[in-house]
């Protein structure tokens, strides 16, 4: 942006001219970020107002419905995607969580709330908006209800025939990893009568369902206490797992190398980890990261035996943890084959106009 003209607030809308005044797009304006202005509309005739909000947020709903992702937890805005810009808004039940993660949705937070109310019918709106791409943006990290009574500290929800317990409150992301809805089922069908190994298992969900198609065991991995007495939790509140369970607290890289040492196999193995390169600069360090834990995981598998692995990295394309992964395999000594691709479950679709929002990568690979 060469320069701005007058004094606009944190979040206004501003029209966005060429070096000749000819009209280019309507954005909000940032001063602190290196996005100095991200587009609302390319329309000169737009309205940026709360009935602008209205119909895209509508629209946005009205997608979920077409596509028919029904479930009571699903995304129904995904920011750019749905053209609302950073701004989530995550449905548990009758709860919704929203984030608001860039100045121009922050200006309109009030707007936005009346317009969940209205469309959604939500009984209580909660606010998720601690993510540190807030300070990129001049705003603060911020928590707490929006609309309605607080929510209790955990919220009881069903995904297809499964029950969960979700914390929105102190959750990772907004309390579910949502985005992985589909994958869940896809890699709980292939988990009968196999012993399973579930690393970054946070509470539980690919556990729950390798159950629920009667995996013979289930060995979960995660750092977090808390996490690890909600998948507890989780599995019986579907009447699943007791002694088909263990339970192993501790750092992933550690344990997968105490099991190789001790000659631990499996048959399935599910690595679901957090972001290790949330932008291109830390590609390298996540490379080793994402190579060290599955050259792991392929040495642990049993012949014939099956890997589900993941990266949610932003910074990390799928061309790139591919070559990784080939890389791990070569070192592991195992001959690996892709059975299925996967990405980020449909209520995540990202819109081809910003392909940075298709961030989920994962791949099932079957060893000879």
């Amino acid at each position: 942006m060469d320069r701005v003209e007058g004094d606009p607030l944190t979040g206004e809308t501003i029209q966005i001219l060429d070096n000749e005044g000819t009209f280019l797009a309507w954005g909000s304006y940032s001063p602190s970020s290196q996005i100095r202005a991200r587009i609302w509309s390319w329309i000169p005739e737009e309205n940026i107002s709360q009935g602008f909000l209205h119909t895209r947020i509508k629209r946005s709903f009205e997608y979920r419905n077409l596509i028919g992702f029904n479930s009571q937890m699903k995304r129904l805005v995904y920011a750019e995607s749905d053209g609302l810009q950073g701004l989530i808004v995550d449905k548990y039940a009758d709860t919704l969580v929203v984030q608001f993660l860039c100045a121009g949705s922050e200006y309109w937070k009030d707007e936005i709330v009346e317009i969940l109310v209205d469309l959604s019918g939500a009984t209580t709106i909660y606010e998720r908006s601690d993510v540190k791409v807030r300070q990129l943006e001049g705003l603060p990290l911020q928590t707490g209800t929006l609309f309605g009574p607080d929510p209790e500290s955990l919220l009881k929800i069903r995904e297809q025939d499964l029950d969960f317990w979700v914390d929105i409150r102190k959750g990772h992301k907004s309390g579910f990893y949502l985005d992985q809805c589909e994958n869940r089922d896809r890699v709980g069908r292939m988990c009968r009568g196999k012993s399973v190994l579930d690393c970054f298992c946070y509470t539980g969900g690919f556990s729950v369902y390798a159950l629920k198609n009667g995996a013979e065991s289930v060995t979960l991995v995660d750092e977090s206490r808390e996490a690890l007495v909600l998948a507890e939790r989780n599995a019986a509140e579907n009447n699943l797992g007791g002694e088909k369970i263990d339970i192993v607290r501790g750092d992933v890289f550690q344990v997968l190398r105490k099991f190789r040492d001790q000659a631990r196999k499996f048959d399935v193995i599910i690595l679901d980890p957090p972001k290790f390169a949330p932008t291109a600069s830390f590609v390298n360090k996540a490379a080793r990261g994402y190579k060290d834990i599955n050259l792991l995981a392929f040495k642990l598998l049993n012949p014939g035996g099956i890997l589900a692995t993941f990266s949610c990295s932003g910074g990390i394309s799928r061309d790139f943890f591919l070559r990784v992964l080939s890389g791990a395999a070569q070192d592991a000594e195992v001959n690996a084959r892709i059975q299925l691709h996967m990405g980020q479950s449909a209520d995540h679709s990202a819109n081809l106009s910003f392909p940075e929002g298709s961030y989920l990568k994962g791949f099932i690979i079957r060893i000879g």
